[in-house]
This record gives C-alpha cells, sequence and structure tokens, in this order.
C-alpha cells in the first residue's frame, strides 16, 4: 500500500508538472491570429486553393498579425495534423471577447512569461517615411504587415499555382486601416479604432466647417470614428487605407468635406451617440 501510494505521488507530481508547462508562446516571426481555430478552411478550403472570403471579399477570421515577441498566455491546446493551433490570449489585442487562435509553427513555447516585446516609438519623420512607403498597397482586413507573411505558403501550402491575386490574399498583404498607422508605428499606437477615438488629447473641431478644420490639423492627426481612421500626412494630405482602394492618399480638405456629408464633428467621442467623428493628436 505505501509503494502504491509513493508511485501515485510521483505520477501526480509529474503530471502536474507537465501540466504547468508550455502555458506562454512567443512569437518568433509576424504571428496571425485569427478567430477560429480551423485555419486550413480560410486558408486552402477544401480544394487546396482558396481563401475563404466574405462577400465583401474579406478575411473576416483575421484578427491582426501579432509583431515578433509578443508574448501570448496559452488558453487552450486544439491538436492538428503535425502542429497545434493555441487558443491564446494577449495584452496587444484586449479589444473583443471572441477567442483568439496562433498557430504553433509561428511561435516558441516557454512555462514562464518573459517581458513582452519593446514598444519603441520611431521619430515622427520616419513614421511619416514608413506610412508613405506604403501607398498602392492592397487594402487587408486584420493586416498590419504590408508586404504580408511568406511563412504562410509554406504552412498551409497551395494545392497548386495560385493567382497574383489569391496569393496575396494567402499571404496577407496588405493593411486596413487602423492597421496602416499600427505598422507605421512598429505596434505602438492601439490596433482597432474602438481605441483611437480616445487615443491622445483632441483636437476642437465641433460645428467648424472641413477648411476650418484642415487649418487646425498638425501631421498624423487621426480623423477617427469606430470602424475607420484617416490620418494626416501634411497640411494639404491625408492617408488611409480602403477596402475599395487599398492605401491611398486623398486631399485633405476634399476628404474632410466628405467625412462632413455624413458625419457631424465632436470634440468628444463619448459626449454624443449617433453618426460622427474626432480628431485625435496623439504625437507633436
Amino acid at each position: 500500500m505505501k509503494k502504491f501510494l509513493i508511485l501515485f505521488l510521483i505520477i501526480f507530481a509529474f503530471a502536474g508538472s507537465s501540466f504547468s508547462q508550455d502555458k506562454f508562446a512567443i512569437a518568433r516571426i509576424w504571428t496571425p491570429v485569427l478567430n477560429t481555430d480551423d485555419f486550413e478552411s480560410v486558408f486552402g478550403g477544401k480544394s487546396g486553393t482558396k481563401v475563404k472570403l466574405d462577400g465583401k471579399g474579406l478575411i473576416r477570421e483575421m484578427e491582426f498579425i501579432a509583431f515578433p515577441n509578443t508574448v501570448f498566455n496559452i488558453v487552450n491546446t486544439i491538436p492538428k495534423n503535425g502542429y497545434d493551433i493555441y487558443e491564446v490570449t494577449t495584452e496587444d489585442y484586449p479589444y473583443t471577447s471572441t477567442k483568439l487562435y496562433i498557430d504553433s509553427r509561428f511561435v516558441n513555447l516557454t512555462d514562464t512569461k518573459i517581458q513582452d516585446r519593446e514598444r519603441l516609438l520611431p521619430q515622427k519623420e520616419i513614421i511619416l517615411e514608413n506610412l508613405k512607403l506604403m501607398e498602392g498597397y492592397p487594402y487587408m482586413w486584420g493586416g498590419n504587415v504590408a508586404d504580408g507573411i511568406s511563412e504562410m505558403m509554406e504552412y498551409y501550402k497551395p494545392a497548386k499555382e495560385l493567382t497574383n491575386r489569391t496569393e496575396e490574399l494567402w499571404k496577407l498583404k496588405g493593411v486596413d486601416c487602423s492597421g496602416l498607422i499600427y505598422q507605421a508605428t512598429n505596434g505602438n499606437t492601439p490596433r482597432n479604432t474602438s481605441s483611437l477615438v480616445n487615443y491622445g488629447n483632441p483636437v476642437e473641431i465641433n460645428g467648424l466647417s472641413a477648411k476650418e478644420i484642415a487649418e487646425k490639423l498638425q501631421p498624423l492627426d487621426l480623423i477617427v470614428w469606430s470602424g475607420h481612421v484617416v490620418i494626416v500626412l501634411d497640411e494639404n494630405t491625408a492617408i488611409e487605407s480602403t477596402p475599395a482602394e487599398g492605401v491611398n492618399k486623398t486631399d485633405l480638405v476634399a476628404r474632410l468635406k466628405s467625412i462632413l456629408i455624413e458625419r457631424k464633428a465632436v470634440d468628444d467621442w463619448n459626449s454624443t451617440s449617433g453618426k460622427r467623428f474626432v480628431i485625435r493628436r496623439w504625437v507633436e
């Protein structure tokens, strides 16, 4: 009986030790974060040649792409054929109650939580240059790596040669509106517009015309509402990423006029409801 008890305690201790291991994952490369554990249905599908798109041509399963060295807390492990999918949480993405998933091949495991990725905000001039360099890139829902992730073609190998556009989608090439500024700042700004509407400090614009608003703006000011953000480049120009045109520059006053047709300019996002927008200044 005594030997049985000792054996039981040894097994229990070993099992407890195993259970406590590998609770954290660290992104070793750019790591796509999805809201489904079925990555293969998104990248390949039954035919092995298609990317799953909604009626608007977007990969709605995409949430964002984590920077290298991002730390994830592993909630659950789902075995696949030769790899695992981890259900995770991360401090980089606190915006949703939806479950988040990553592919084990993009990360390294540890049983000890390490310091998260270093966040160094580039100088203002570098951020502006980063934005300009992304002009012409396609729109990618949940995207914040303009050149995409080449490893997607290795880990989810297509069954045959793809068209150029399908390959771009497969690699997650492009950025969405908030992903544009997120990439340009090395992941220092909030990833979603739901947080950008309160980020930084307000610029008072209530009751002003498009021209009057433009005269108050500075480079990198955010023209933002919950759902979209337009970024000021200079006194005459804005830049944004839209599904229709990808990353494109527009005339600042003209863009403000078009926004004012549908939305009211307010100083505080939380002061009212309805269709509105704010200007947030987060860097001087």
